[in-house]
């Protein structure tokens, strides 16, 4: 297993993360309002891109294959701007989707590893469908 090394940049980057996703959630409490939500669009890529690194981000929203979810990722964060933010919304969550799909294996293992999650996670019913999706890609 690959360790996760935390130096001071990815725990900033996992902040502007976290931040980005409650000021999101408060966009779209506070009916799509574009600032809230613009600004988690903001802080989100922002946090990814120090968590991740640099490289790896630029390596990510450029490849090939990823050019879907980059394209409405942005396309989406364009339309909030202006004025649009429901269907900006859901222009990235598509893109959101395509973009992370590999990282949900991931992620799956990660959550199986916290105390009371993990338990949950490990019921049959749940543990069946996680198993279903790991390894899988989004189809593009």
């Amino acid at each position: 297993m690959a360790s996760f090394e935390m130096n001071d940049l990815k725990k900033i980057g996992l902040g502007l993360t976290g931040f980005g996703v409650f000021f999101s959630f408060l966009g779209v409490i506070f009916f799509f309002d574009k600032g809230f939500i613009a600004m988690g669009n903001i802080l989100f890529f922002a946090g990814v891109t120090l968590t991740i690194g640099v490289k790896s981000a630029m390596q990510l929203f450029t490849k090939r294959r990823n050019f879907k979810g980059t394209i409405s990722f942005g396309l989406g964060f364009l339309l909030v701007l202006i004025g649009w933010p429901v269907t900006g919304m859901l222009l990235e969550t598509y893109g959101f989707i395509v973009l992370f799909s590999g990282f949900w294996p991931t992620l799956a293992v990660f959550l199986q590893r916290i105390p009371l999650l993990g338990w949950l996670l490990q019921q049959p019913y749940i543990r069946a469908m996680l198993d279903r999706f790991r390894g899988r890609r989004v189809p593009v």
